[in-house]
């Protein structure tokens, strides 16, 4: 049984690896919301090095439609702004000098469409990648019984991938329900 713990866990890793990579991947599309961590992926520049914002400034959303940048150094004003410009995050900075904000434009119902479809492919990579990580084990449990594991100890592992397998589709399921309503609330 001890064998068929190390596939259900292979399998279950896995599992959880591609929940979270969605869930990763689900933060970065803008719902219209201010959510901070649409800016993970931009870099500055700082003292020769390249780091995420959120290491050289406060990041904040004081309301719902505005994301604030505090630097906590006077010289990377120009630096953040020039990173938000060039990066993908699609907003155009506004610098008073104490503040960076990035105000939230309201989405269009075609752009609204074109996150949720966004969104559901992300959804549908990861189920594949659950389904995968079942496949893998499936394949190993049933190699596993040419080396002599019994059968009976077989079906029920594969049962098990199964349990595990729903789980987490489940899951997968659930994020992109509610990432869904999340873009389509106006």
């Amino acid at each position: 049984m001890a064998e068929v713990k190390v596939y259900l866990d292979a399998a279950e890793e896995k599992m959880q690896m591609a929940v979270e990579f969605l869930d990763d991947a689900l933060a970065h599309i803008r719902a219209g919301k201010a959510n901070p961590r649409i800016l993970d992926a931009v870099r500055v520049e700082y003292y020769g090095s390249i780091v995420p914002i959120s290491n050289v400034a406060t990041i904040t959303t004081p309301d719902a439609r505005t994301i604030t940048i505090l630097p906590w150094e006077k010289s990377m004003f120009k630096e953040i702004e020039k990173a938000i410009i060039n990066s993908e995050v699609g907003i155009m900075p506004e610098n008073n000098g104490e503040i960076i904000r990035l105000g939230m434009p309201p989405l269009t119902e075609e752009r609204r469409k074109a996150l949720v479809k966004q969104a559901k492919q992300e959804a549908e990579n990861a189920k594949v990648s659950i389904r995968n990580a079942r496949r893998d084990a499936i394949e190993s449990l049933k190699k596993a019984i040419k080396e002599g594991l019994p059968e009976d100890v077989e079906k029920d592992g594969e049962a098990s991938v199964q349990k595990l397998h729903d789980k987490f589709v489940k899951k997968v399921d659930d994020m992109f329900a509610a990432k869904e309503k999340e873009i389509l609330t106006v």
